[in-house]
């Protein structure tokens, strides 16, 4: 290979290579700041606090783009589409969500119920700390949650709250156990509903495209507005391997003992961990090659930018910039597809998630001595497909919905913290795996709507001017009236 072609790979890569390198170097960094203190000392939260800092505002910048760019792009996306292309590109989507995230379930029973990390755990595991994580909630008005917040009340509100059901004892009976006979109340508990907003921007989208002869003005806007974010994420990614080298190194600080944890819970982290990268590099990569015919490993090189944001943030809705600007200038998909098809996976498809919570609950189950019957596995299985769908793609969301899958099985809350310690990084796989799973989903949905997107090519650029045609006389009239006007307004102030 020659120097310049060394050199220019070099250069189409580096933000790339960057952030890896940001990743080694937290580990390390992290590592090495274990051994300053003195032996049988800890580092002090504030500390940690501090190191922590420059990854914290990192996040902050890329968790304040997320609105702006899932409004923008999903309605500039939408509108410039035929409602019978929007219909049949949302339809494979959210096909190949479910049916990606239904077979992460059953990969991750088979391996749990073959492997049995938890049949020989030692007696000091089982007890757990007893921190219990979630609130009092069952599986049934969980999903009835999910579905009321397709659907605010208020689309401000939506930017910062989200609906949540809270059960409380009855007045007259405080100490009754049966939770279905808890009074069912409600509270908006901080945190943007991200699942309203996406349902909202699609039926603002559609609506622009029903009428785009009438609003061209209005479906430009949103088109320079999503060019506009996708400009400030550009300068915000570069930010990237400083911020995760932080992130991590910070993480790996405020673990007590890291030989410990792994010793107790290294086979149940191996299972979940195994599964999780079998399922993104080997199960999808299957699946991308069969439907498109094309290198998977090529693509996810591609992608290697957002997969390394991915697991330095552990967040996919903060990754969402980077996985958009990956696809469509390394993987030349269609910015109609991806701005599309990837909000919507950022909140549905949780491939990782998935795998996860089915595995924490049989592993507990294990851990607990507890025998499971093929109802209990097909329920755990249901249940963690829906409770991935309505997790929130933020760190740690996991073990809020892994409440509801353990509530299938009959085990408390608490339990939880029988896993905990190793759910920060567990959670950066899952959350790699989702950002894979949507990257891959969005090409695959690309591949089969080539030849109707070349029919609607008019507006395959999102940041092109809307142009006016004789195909277009009643916008066409409306706009010369608009300019005689401003020519008559600017003649009477000349005058004047």
């Amino acid at each position: 290979m020659k120097w310049p072609n060394v050199w220019g790979f070099v250069r189409r890569n580096l933000l790339t290579t960057l952030t890896i390198l940001g990743v080694v170097v937290g580990i390390g960094l992290g590592l090495g700041l274990r051994a300053v203190p003195a032996e049988g000392e800890s580092w002090d939260l504030r500390d940690v606090a501090y190191i922590n800092y420059v990854g914290d505002l990192f996040l902050r910048t890329l968790k304040a783009l997320i609105l702006p760019l899932i409004v923008s792009s999903l309605i500039a996306a939408v509108g410039s589409l035929d409602l019978s292309l929007s219909k049949k590109i949302g339809g494979r989507a959210v096909l190949y969500y479910l049916a990606t995230t239904v077979l992460a379930v059953i990969l991750g029973i088979v391996l749990v119920i073959t492997i049995k990390p938890g049949s020989n755990s030692d007696d000091e595991t089982e007890e757990g700390t007893g921190s219990g994580v979630g609130r009092n909630v069952t599986t049934v008005d969980t999903l009835l949650d999910l579905v009321r917040n397709m659907f605010p009340p208020n689309l401000v509100q939506a930017c910062t709250q989200q609906y949540q059901t809270v059960l409380k004892p009855p007045a007259d009976n405080p100490t009754e156990s049966d939770i279905y006979k808890w009074t069912i109340t409600g509270v908006y508990a901080d945190g943007m509903n991200i699942l309203g907003l996406v349902v909202a921007s699609i039926v603002f989208g559609v609506a622009l495209g029903a009428t785009k002869q009438e609003n061209a003005l209005v479906l430009k806007f949103f088109q320079q507005l999503s060019h506009v974010v996708m400009k400030v994420t550009g300068w915000v990614i570069w930010l990237s391997p400083v911020g995760v080298t932080f992130l991590i190194a910070s993480k790996i600080l405020e673990i007590e003992d890291l030989g410990d944890m792994f010793g107790k819970l290294g086979l149940y982290f191996a299972v979940v961990a195994g599964g999780i990268l079998f399922h993104g590099f080997v199960v999808l990569s299957l699946l991308f090659f069969l439907f498109t015919r094309q290198n998977p490993f090529r693509f996810i090189a591609n992608m290697g930018q957002a997969l390394a944001t991915a697991f330095g943030t552990s967040s996919s809705s903060a990754t969402l910039p980077v996985t958009m600007q990956c696809l469509e200038e390394k993987n030349n998909i269609d910015p109609r597809v991806s701005r599309f098809v990837l909000p919507i996976g950022a909140t549905i498809n949780m491939d990782g998630t998935a795998l996860y919570e089915a595995v924490a609950a049989i592993f507990i189950a294990q851990l607990r001595g507890l025998s499971l019957s093929f109802g209990n596995v097909l329920a755990i299985s249901i249940t963690a497909t829906a409770a991935s769908i309505g997790a929130a793609g933020i760190p740690q969301a996991g073990l809020v919905t892994l409440v509801m899958v353990l509530d299938t099985v009959g085990l408390p809350a608490e339990d939880v913290s029988l896993i905990i310690a190793v759910d920060w990084l567990l959670d950066r796989f899952r959350t790699l795996v989702n950002v894979l799973g949507d990257s891959f989903g969005a090409a695959i949905v690309y591949h089969y709507s080539k030849a109707e997107l070349q029919g609607n090519k008019g507006d395959a650029d999102l940041g092109a001017s809307t142009e006016l045609s004789d195909s277009d006389p009643e916008l066409v009239y409306h706009t010369d009236t608009i300019l005689a006007n401003d020519e008559r307004t600017v003649d009477k102030n000349s005058r004047l």
